[in-house]
């Protein structure tokens, strides 16, 4: 074999073998650059699921103490038990739309609740905490009007109206403690109650009343249901609710 037969095999070798490291290298780099990514994702997945979870109702211990007047179902029931129509009202207190809902139709539910004509069913619900800065708004509004339904429950519906005609923006920090007395006491809650709402007696019983709520089909705030049934009608316009309570009292002989 000639002198240039054999360094041309010989470069020929050292070429293959540079190739072939170049190769490798580029094989651990995909792999290292690919174990990477994964590690990211599922850093980013974890991510994804904490605030997930902190998006949704606080799971509590147990359903706590309910108030007096509140049913199996989670809700406050006001107004005569044998009341033709049972209307069914799922809020949150930071929900602007359950604002508007209140600003349309909460005096006339007022007045056919206290005719005896409805049956009210109020859910104070809890799932926008996430939405007050992390002062846990919505669960604190909930507390106090479950206690007020306690220990003064023919206050709860000028009271509830006093918490949205002051209601906070949401994804602001919501209303002070001090805020939220001062709204009672102004719609006649007895100032013995209003110093209960520190106890914080109800925060349990309004997380699990939020996560049962869920649990029943409630998808968002505010629902509305007519004897058990979805209303479909307007809820932000003044008279179509009041108007389908109504009938309903009418075709059960209600006067």
């Amino acid at each position: 074999m000639s002198t240039e037969v054999r360094s041309r095999s010989r470069e020929l070798r050292e070429a293959r073998a540079a190739a072939g490291r170049r190769r490798r290298r580029r094989i651990h780099l995909v792999a290292t650059g690919g174990g990477l990514i994964i590690a990211g994702l599922v850093v980013a997945i974890v991510i994804a699921l904490v605030n997930a979870a902190g998006s949704e109702p606080s799971p509590a211990a147990g359903p706590g103490p309910a108030p007096a007047i509140a049913t199996e179902g989670g809700a406050i029931a006001l107004g005569r038990a044998d009341a033709p129509v049972k209307l069914e009202v799922y809020l949150d207190y930071m929900c602007p739309f359950c604002g508007r809902f209140e600003t349309a139709n909460g005096a006339e539910v007022a007045r056919l609740v206290e005719a005896g004509t409805v049956r009210l069913e109020l859910h104070p619900l809890a799932f926008l905490d996430r939405a007050s800065s992390g002062t846990r708004y919505s669960t604190r509004a909930a507390n106090a009007v479950a206690t007020v339904a306690d220990r003064a429950p023919e206050k709860v519906l000028a009271f509830s109206a006093a918490l949205f005609a002051y209601q906070p923006e949401e994804g602001g920090k919501g209303l002070t403690d001090e805020r939220i007395s001062e709204l009672a006491r102004g719609a006649g809650v007895p100032a013995d109650v209003v110093s209960a709402f520190g106890q914080r007696t109800f925060e349990a019983w309004a997380a699990s009343a939020t996560q049962a709520a869920f649990a029943s089909g409630v998808t968002g705030t505010p629902t509305v249901r007519i004897d058990g049934k979805a209303f479909q009608g307007d809820l932000y316009t003044a008279g179509p609710l009041t108007e389908a309570l109504t009938a309903a009292a009418g075709a059960k002989g209600a006067k």
